[in-house]
């Protein structure tokens, strides 16, 4: 089974200037993650774009749509700014029809070195291989419907709507 990541960027590709102590965009680090996971699945990476998901348009979240829905692949992964994935996958999921697709992202920047975004990365190409067509959230080892959560900002988890 191929699987495409579509990268978006997000605190999962932030790097931390030492300097002016502000988070920025360099390269993405997925190869690094993907490479040290000792991954061995066939995957082809592309980079949409390299934003925080506060700065991302309406217009950025439909040309993410269009590539999944222009992708030859039925199996795909989102990386994504956390604070605005649900909105994203929302309109995947309207635009979208018969592929699975997951979104995912990091709650610290994978370079810290306490990141989660390994784990998430994992996590979401498990399940992209796994659940049926539809458009899915992966955070904190788990997945959800792309309309039955939130991220909760007191405990910087994502979990189901009540």
């Amino acid at each position: 089974m191929a699987i495409q990541i579509l990268l978006t960027g997000g605190t999962f590709d932030k790097e931390y200037n030492e300097l002016t102590g502000k988070l920025f965009f360099k390269d993405s680090h997925l190869p690094e993650m993907l490479s040290l996971g000792r991954s061995r699945l066939d995957i082809q990476v592309e980079a949409l774009m390299m934003i925080d998901s506060l700065d991302m348009s309406e217009q950025d979240r439909e040309n993410i749509a269009q590539h999944c829905i222009s992708s030859q692949y039925n199996h795909i992964v989102v990386t994504h700014g956390t604070d605005t994935l649900v909105r994203t996958a929302g309109i995947i999921a309207k635009l979208v029809q018969n592929k699975t697709i997951v979104i995912t992202g990091a709650m610290v920047p994978y370079k810290f070195g306490s990141s989660d975004g390994m784990f998430n990365l994992g996590s979401a190409l498990a399940f992209v291989q796994t659940l049926e067509p539809g458009v899915y959230i992966a955070m904190n080892g788990q997945y959800f419907r792309h309309d039955n959560c939130h991220k909760n900002k007191e405990t910087g988890e994502f979990e189901e709507l009540v």
